[in-house]
């Protein structure tokens, strides 16, 4: 495998991680940071103080805060910004995608989550986003999987799904993150990877809600397993395949987010059932909870499909509705089961 030029655009923990695995597998990376300061300091001292200090980064990644130099030229331009900044920062990415990128760039995209507001998947943003056709001849790849970013930047064994339509693109793009302990899987059910990803972050705050009650494990494995027959049933909604959410992108996220404390939405969920509000419990975790965004547009796909999604449902009530944690739990243990929602 020839060596790539890969921009990386977005300097939280993650996205670190990525430029980390990378360039150890012998890519030129450019990693994108919005703030000049802490890309001058992380390009001088090679370490991402704020999100990753314990990892220090390959010569072959070059930190800058100047998004035309990050992606001129790249073989393939990945997106880890948080999903909410994504919608405004893609028009002044495609201000760029004349002359600065490649006409042959793969597009690839490693956030979870939906657009607010809407309930689109990631890619349905990108293209609703693309008006004038720049990125039509580009290839979109989803990265997603049960990766926490200090153990793959740590180079602990983890696996990965890697999703595109087409599916040379996703097998390249798999060939670049995968070594000796990251394998990576390609597949091209982008709808179902994405679907599973976003809201398994809603299943998470579920799971930490439960065991912050103390209600043990098993009405955790419970609370998976129901959670997972709602990912599937809106799976099968869309025409996403069910192997999908059995995978590493459906079941195996879902394990991972909701029985580590690693994960930011288990935490807020924990938070919760201490008697925190919804936003003394962001505050207290101090960054982006992506489910707290999902579960609004979980809701909004359970609706629009028809989709009986109660565990969505009542994290939703508690974050919109002013339901308490105590009350949303107690609604769903009173709920009469359902043999279609088997």
């Amino acid at each position: 495998m020839h060596s790539s030029i890969i921009a990386v655009l977005g300097a939280g923990s993650w996205g670190t991680a990525l430029a980390k695995v990378l360039a150890e597998n012998g890519h030129q990376v450019r990693l994108w940071a919005r703030n000049p300061l802490m890309a001058e300091r992380s390009q001088r001292d090679r370490v991402n103080a704020r999100y990753l200090p314990e990892c220090i980064l390959p010569d072959d990644v070059m930190i800058t805060a100047d998004l035309s130099v990050a992606v001129a030229g790249a073989d393939q331009i990945w997106f880890v910004l948080p999903t909410k900044a994504l919608g405004p920062f893609l028009p002044e990415f495609l201000d760029l995608a004349g002359p600065q990128v490649s006409p042959h760039a793969l597009i690839v995209n490693a956030a979870k989550g939906f657009e607010r507001g809407t309930g689109r998947r990631i890619s349905e943003l990108f293209a609703s986003a693309d008006q004038a056709g720049k990125l039509s001849t580009h290839p979109f790849v989803v990265v997603s999987g049960p990766t926490f970013a200090h153990e793959v930047a740590t180079g602990k064994p983890s696996a990965i799904t890697v999703a595109s339509q087409n599916m040379a693109a996703a097998e390249t793009v798999a060939a670049h993150l995968r070594n000796p302990r990251l394998r990576s899987y390609p597949t091209n059910d982008v709808g179902g990877v994405e679907l599973a990803g976003g809201l398994k972050n809603v299943l998470a705050i579920a799971a930490g809600v439960s065991d912050g009650f103390g209600f043990g494990a098993n009405a955790r494995a419970a609370l998976i397993t129901r959670g997972l027959a709602e990912l599937m049933r809106l799976g099968a909604a869309v025409d996403a395949r069910p192997e999908t959410f059995m995978g590493l992108a459906g079941v195996g996220d879902l394990v991972l987010t909701c029985t580590d404390d690693q994960s930011r939405n288990r935490r807020f969920g924990l938070k919760l059932a201490q008697g925190y509000g919804p936003d003394e419990a962001l505050a207290a975790i101090g960054q982006a909870v992506e489910g707290i965004g999902a579960a609004e547009e979980g809701q909004r796909l359970a609706e629009r499909y028809q989709v009986e999604m109660p565990i969505v449902h009542a994290v939703h009530q508690v974050l919109y509705d002013g339901v308490t944690a105590r009350e949303a739990v107690g609604q769903l243990l009173a709920r009469e089961p359902r043999h279609h929602e088997l």
